[in-house]
């Protein structure tokens, strides 16, 4: 079941790799071959069991992928303090966008949902 699942994860990712190549140079491959699995498991309906037991086995090792960023922190501490008010800077303004944007998605959520409930 592991190695099943295991190959259909492989398989999205070499498809979306080759679309990248093909087509979609400016998407990164593996984003692909996500975007394509989320298609194929909402066509299906179901995620199974072989796909279901190689993510489950897979989202024990999910905390290594922060190893790199916190070590290219620790390695580029410097650089990153010498820079610190861009940084601050862009972190600050990224946070007030997300916030704005945020809020002005979820009044449009909540008329819409208002919306469907004056509808009979």
């Amino acid at each position: 079941m592991l190695l099943r699942g295991l190959t259909w994860l492989v398989l999205f990712q070499l498809l979306g790799t080759a679309l990248n190549v093909l087509f979609l140079p400016m998407l990164p491959g593996p984003i692909i071959g996500l975007v394509l699995l989320l298609a194929f498991l909402m066509l299906r309906g179901e995620v199974g069991e072989p796909l279901s037991t190689a993510a489950s086995s897979l989202l024990r090792y999910l905390p290594l992928l922060l190893v790199p960023a916190a070590v290219g922190v620790m390695a580029y501490a410097r650089d990153i303090a010498d820079d610190f008010w861009a940084v601050a800077g862009s972190l600050l303004l990224s946070l007030l966008l997300a916030l704005l944007f945020i809020g002005w998605l979820m009044q449009k959520l909540i008329d819409r949902q208002a919306r469907h409930r004056e509808e009979p």
